[in-house]
């Protein structure tokens, strides 16, 4: 008997591959795990093409089938217009992760599974309470329930970098943004 099959089957929101690997070792303890890469809010294109090509590797390497919707920058950039002078973790970045989670928890719908996360909560820069309210509110428009973790808890975050240091994943120096890639760069 396939194991996988009596678990339940959860959608996760993969934010970037370095995220997703602990993440995923939690994760298909319990699950069976599919990954949803949707995230038009990574700027400039190349990156995009770097972290969406860093996903497609680490799921191979995982055996995690890894579903990619089309690249729509223009759609994230119109649902944050009027925030561009937002800090980090304000509203702007409170719309963004609205469009990916609710994105993910209408795919998840669609899709027939019966939940969905999100790796975002395990980077120590973004505030878990807030992606998790987040991602209740988008399940509960899509009938759908939603994982809520704080997946950086008990060295999470470390445990993804060590992961993917010794697996030699693309690790990203900034949040994905136009405005975070800015931001890091005037701190320099």
């Amino acid at each position: 008997m396939d194991v996988s099959k009596s678990k339940p089957r959860l959608l996760l929101h993969v934010c970037c591959a370095p995220c997703a690997t602990h993440v995923f070792n939690i994760l298909t303890a319990g699950h069976a795990v599919t990954g949803f890469f949707f995230n038009p809010n990574i700027h400039p294109p190349r990156e995009y093409a770097a972290r969406r090509r860093a996903a497609e590797h680490y799921c191979r390497l995982a055996s995690i089938h890894l579903i990619v919707p089309g690249y729509s920058p223009a759609d994230w950039f119109s649902s944050v217009e009027g925030l561009q002078r937002e800090g980090e973790g304000g509203a702007r970045c409170a719309r963004c992760f609205s469009m990916r989670l609710d994105r993910t928890a209408r795919a998840a719908a669609e899709l027939g599974f019966d939940l969905f996360a999100t790796t975002l909560t395990i980077s120590p820069h973004k505030n878990a309470s807030m992606i998790n309210k987040i991602g209740l509110e988008a399940g509960a428009r899509h009938g759908m329930t939603f994982h809520a973790a704080d997946f950086k808890k008990g060295n999470g975050y470390g445990e993804s970098c060590r992961i993917s240091r010794a697996l030699g994943i693309y690790r990203q120096a900034y949040c994905g943004c136009i405005f975070s890639f800015l931001a890091r760069r005037t701190k320099r």
